[in-house]
């Protein structure tokens, strides 16, 4: 496996201005196929918003900073006591539990909260952005626990990596990780997506790298021994800090131990900790955000290749090409259902209106109303995108620091309701459209059909050729079953009755990137069943998707395990999607 990580001497930069982030750019960044450019305007903007939190929060209290968080909105906290009650508040809630999340997905949350930073709402010190954007240039990451949030911001989270940011932990090197994602997640590169290149059969779903990290060795209550990266030192245009001077708040009772492994030039100097920075740096859904960009991601490779696997079990079958018609789609003008028909008919060649009927007056629903259902998965995907863009650049923190610099708010802005939904919406799509793959993988091994052997099994007349993928895409299936209930459906009341509601954001996530690992099992049994039974027609057909699986795929139709086929089918899977 590659596990080289990103590095500063990359040439490709992705520039964070706190407005433009696109999810293909963040993408890049958690891949480590660029490294991040804080635009100056951006970083100006950030020095304004820590200027004007300075100056309201004199004139009045806000909270978290002049008072406790939560049930404690009410509780003082008194000016000299301000920088250790932030310090006090960032130890508290670093309280995550569970395994440790792939390096991929903390990076993603290091390059939206510095861009969610940038926006200019925190009012939090701007070298804490500095600090978040050097760790992803030096490819290191702090250690983050699976379990902590419940959609009203990312707490424990964001906690564990101030704590990083002050030195109170270690950083972990992105370009070990235990072997399996330092900072290009496993990604083998091969094309524009930073993909697969179809010829890898081993590490089954590096490309979407979705489980979390499990055990390290290294120590999460440790601290690193400062390094001199440039960056993360004081501001000379922000002013004086409005606290001890640096390491002496945000080391108060650190351990010894350092970050292991890594060399001090790898390591961002730790930032000073000043009134209002920790809840500042708190109020975000960045790890949400980062995993439901990953899991779009995988999910529109995915969604992208089904085309090419839907359109070969159509020949498989010799179905009928008329629910493909443009003009039927025409009549009915959704969006998805038309991409998803007019990717069909690109994929095979078929013209906007065929003239020939195909061998049945209609075909089962796997195949006739593949665009409706397909189409539906498209535009949950887009939806996904367009939230996930949105909430990656505009401020959300609590309060909330105008841009004119007149007022700070109180809001709800982090509960994260649009992006909860947005996830639930895609799970549920991709649900429907995983069903009719595997509805597709039985009908290819019907002979009243295809007019092929039962099971497209070539050997004696009790040889079950593919009769085993039938019982492994269902087994995924029921996976992405589970993945779909909607997690929103949960309740939870918190804090002495304050908070009591959340949206199960992060649950969403993570049910899409286990939902689209599922997909790959389902679609990938599919597309090595519809390539044997195009390998049994008389004459096999010559489009490219065809073309390039028979290269890629095992021959042979005896009875023998399939395991491998299914791993080949699934490294296919982004090159089918770049068709």
């Amino acid at each position: 496996m590659d596990t080289t990580a990103p590095g500063p001497a990359r040439d490709t930069r992705v520039v964070l201005n706190g407005t433009t982030l696109t999810v293909g750019e963040l993408i890049a960044l958690a891949d480590g196929a660029a490294v991040p450019a804080v635009a100056p305007e951006a970083r100006e903007r950030a020095v304004r918003s820590w200027h004007t939190a300075q100056r309201l929060a004199a004139a009045g209290r806000l909270y978290g900073r002049g008072t406790g968080v939560g049930a404690h909105r009410t509780v003082t906290v008194d000016a000299d006591d301000e920088t250790t009650h932030g310090l006090r508040l960032l130890r508290s809630h670093a309280g995550g539990a569970g395994a440790l999340l792939p390096a991929r997905q903390i990076r993603a949350m290091l390059a939206i909260r510095a861009n969610q930073l940038l926006a200019g709402g925190s009012g939090i010190h701007p070298t804490f952005v500095d600090a978040l954007t050097e760790a992803l240039r030096l490819g290191v990451h702090p250690a983050v626990n699976e379990y902590g949030a419940i959609g009203t911001g990312d707490l424990t989270a964001l906690a564990q990596t101030g704590l990083t940011l002050l030195g109170e932990r270690p950083w972990l090197d992105g370009r070990s990780d235990n072997g399996r994602d330092g900072g290009a997640a496993g990604h083998r590169g091969g094309g524009p997506d930073g993909l697969l290149d179809g010829r890898a059969t081993a590490g089954l779903y590096d490309w979407l790298d979705t489980r979390p990290a499990g055990r390290r060795d290294a120590d999460p209550t440790g601290r690193p021994d400062g390094g001199t990266s440039g960056g993360s030192g004081a501001d000379p245009d922000a002013g004086p800090a409005a606290g001890p001077a640096r390491g002496a708040e945000s080391r108060v009772g650190a351990p010894s131990e350092t970050s292991a492994g890594i060399p001090p030039d790898r390591l961002p100097a730790p930032v000073t900790l000043r009134p209002g920075d920790a809840l500042a740096l708190l109020s975000s859904n960045a790890l949400a955000l980062g995993q439901a960009a990953l899991g779009w991601h995988g999910l529109d490779v995915l969604l992208r290749a089904t085309h090419a696997v839907a359109a070969l079990s159509l020949l498989a079958v010799s179905g009928s090409p008329e629910a493909y018609a443009a003009p039927v789609h025409a009549l009915r003008p959704c969006p998805g259902a038309a991409r998803a028909a007019g990717e069909v008919r690109r994929l095979l060649g078929l013209p906007d209106r065929p003239s020939v009927p195909g061998r049945r007056i209609q075909d089962p629903f796997g195949f006739r109303a593949f665009p409706q259902v397909h189409g539906c998965a498209l535009d949950a995907a887009e939806r996904l995108r367009e939230v996930v863009e949105v909430e990656v650049n505009c401020p959300s923190e609590n309060p909330v620091v105008m841009p004119d610099g007149t007022a700070a708010y109180h809001h709800g802005g982090f509960f994260a309701a649009p992006l909860g939904l947005a996830l639930e919406a895609a799970n549920l799509a991709l649900l429907q459209t995983a069903r009719l793959s595997a509805a597709r993988l039985t009908a290819l091994g019907d002979p009243g059909l295809t007019g092929l052997p039962a099971f497209l099994a070539t050997g004696p007349a009790s040889s079950s050729g593919t009769m085993i993928l039938e019982y492994t895409a269902n087994s995924a299936l029921a996976e992405l079953r589970a993945c779909a209930a909607p997690a929103s459906t949960g309740h939870a009341v918190l804090s002495h009755g304050l908070e009591e509601a959340a949206s199960f954001a992060g649950q969403a996530a993570r049910q899409t990137l286990r939902a689209t690992e599922a997909y790959v099992t389902v679609l990938a049994c599919e597309l090595v069943t519809a390539v044997r039974a195009l390998r049994l027609h008389p004459v096999p057909p010559a489009v490219p998707a065809f073309t390039v699986a028979d290269a890629a795929l095992p021959d042979g139709t005896e009875d023998r395990p399939l395991t491998g086929d299914v791993t080949a089918a699934s490294a296919l899977l982004p090159v089918l999607a770049r068709l």
